[in-house]
């Protein structure tokens, strides 16, 4: 699962990895959420390009977004089955650029927040689907979902699923989507191999979107751990509306 993600290498260093023609300048983000404008990069015309768009994938069929399930990961296993992804992993694949993402292990009662990142300190790229909305008085919204698998048995300690990470080796073959078709991609859709990837535990500033600060992704000490550990948990705030029916493909966490 992937709720929370974070980007922080320089916009110089990601441009030269994934090789896009455009040259953004962009803050380093320690705590992107779902909803908000996200880097993605696409093979349009032949080229490598980068684009913003919101974390949170709306099919093309859906007539009114803001009824519309929260679709911020898409399964691997169901990618080609799923209405919402079908199309998408055919014809509008695309790659998130990362340096590191958040998951909460559920230890006794309480959401512990981890942060992972690769082992050797490289950016990472996530597997992503797009798709563009069209709204019936002609607005268009550009918007997409991180991939999924199931874990290593090392990550399965905090999740039992992780975002598919694209290497820069099969990057080509990823965003290259001539062919319409997702049979030569489909074995790329799996979890990092185990050891691949480090995490520790951080700060629960993190459960809260608008703290966006360097802070939150440095290893808690052993006494910071035992002082949120004593605090009383907070409970979860009640639900306005009811919840839609959850198929694994949109929870946050």
């Amino acid at each position: 699962m992937c709720g929370r993600f974070v980007i922080t290498s320089p916009p110089a260093a990601l441009r030269e990895m994934f090789g896009y023609i455009e040259q953004p300048n962009f803050p380093p983000r320690y705590n992107v959420a779902p909803t908000q404008p996200i880097p993605v990069v696409l093979l349009q015309n032949g080229g490598r390009h980068f684009q913003l768009m919101r974390w949170g994938l709306i099919p093309s069929w859906v007539k009114e977004p803001r009824t519309f399930s929260l679709l911020i990961n898409a399964r691997a296993e169901t990618v080609r089955e799923k209405h919402a992804f079908k199309n998408a992993i055919r014809r509008r694949r695309a790659l998130i650029p990362a340096d590191g993402y958040y998951e909460w292990q559920d230890a006794g009662g309480r959401k512990r927040p981890f942060f992972i990142h690769r082992r050797d300190g490289h950016p990472i790229a996530f597997a992503a689907l797009a798709e563009t909305w069209m709204g019936p008085n002609g607005e268009e919204q550009d918007t997409v979902a991180i991939v999924t698998a199931p874990a290593s048995r090392d990550l399965a300690q905090l999740h039992h699923r992780v975002p598919v990470t694209v290497s820069p080796d099969d990057f080509a073959r990823w965003l290259d989507c001539r062919n319409d078709d997702a049979d030569e991609v489909m074995p790329l859709l799996k979890g990092p191999d185990v050891g691949e990837f480090a995490w520790h535990q951080v700060t629960t500033r993190v459960n809260a979107f608008a703290n966006d600060d360097a802070q939150l992704t440095l290893p808690m000490t052993a006494e910071e751990i035992a002082a949120e550990e004593a605090a009383p948990a907070k409970k979860p705030a009640p639900r306005k509306t009811p919840a839609p029916e959850d198929d694994g493909q949109g929870s946050l966490f």
